[in-house]
């Protein structure tokens, strides 16, 4: 999902130095939803790695 959110910022960066504003901004939207998915699914699963209680084995 990260590729995807990473992905969308490039477009936007190119269609913004092109001057295609709408589709940088449209692009650069759903770039930062992506990404804050991301941040969110994150987190949460860090959350439940830490109440199961199991470490890393070495």
């Amino acid at each position: 999902m990260l590729g995807w959110a990473l992905t969308f910022l490039v477009i936007a960066i190119i269609a913004a130095v092109l001057g295609f504003g709408g589709i940088a901004g449209a692009a650069a939207g759903i770039a930062q939803i992506l990404f804050f998915v991301f941040v969110a699914l994150f987190v949460i699963s860090l959350i439940v790695n830490l109440m199961r209680g199991r470490g890393t084995r070495v």
